[in-house]
């Protein structure tokens, strides 16, 4: 199992970018990951806001390989943790594809990336900022496989 973690620019505040590098790296540890930052669109987003999103759907395709693609959106699938690694663990046993979550940038995702995902997955009925859906995301991540493996994790 290989998982991608893939959003559009970097993750600005220095702490969340922090807490990111510190996940994706225990994640690193137990399978092979990457996190590729696509090319982010500014702009108001009231007025551009379909140019922005479009921008940024553009961007991110670019990396969109033979991967099984996950994209948070708040009317995706809710798990637990537990039932989170039981669904990456059959992932990984069904087949050798990359698994890639795709967060979207401050305006959420273009609706041809969500009607490409092949799961729409949220992480609470609330909402949270892109950055702070990164960190949410990339913890939960190394959660679920650490469960897969059999590893203590903090509770």
């Amino acid at each position: 199992m290989k998982i991608r973690f893939l959003w559009p620019g970097k993750t600005r505040e220095p702490s969340l970018r922090d807490l990111v590098a510190f996940h994706v790296g225990r994640i690193g540890g137990l399978v092979p990951c990457e996190v590729v930052e696509s090319s982010e669109a500014r702009g108001v987003a009231e007025r551009f806001k379909e140019k922005i999103l479009d921008i940024e759907a553009r961007g991110l395709e670019k990396h969109f390989k033979d991967d099984y693609i996950v994209c948070l959106s708040g009317d995706g699938r809710e798990m637990s943790s537990e039932e989170l690694a039981a669904w990456l663990g059959q992932r990984a046993a069904l087949s050798a594809r990359t698994i890639t979550f795709v967060v979207g940038g401050f305006l959420g995702l273009h609706r041809r990336i969500l009607e490409r995902a092949d799961l729409r997955l949220s992480l609470s009925r609330l909402t949270f900022s892109h950055e702070l859906s990164r960190v949410v995301l990339t913890e939960q991540i190394y959660r679920a496989i650490s469960i897969m493996k059999g590893r203590q994790y903090a509770k």
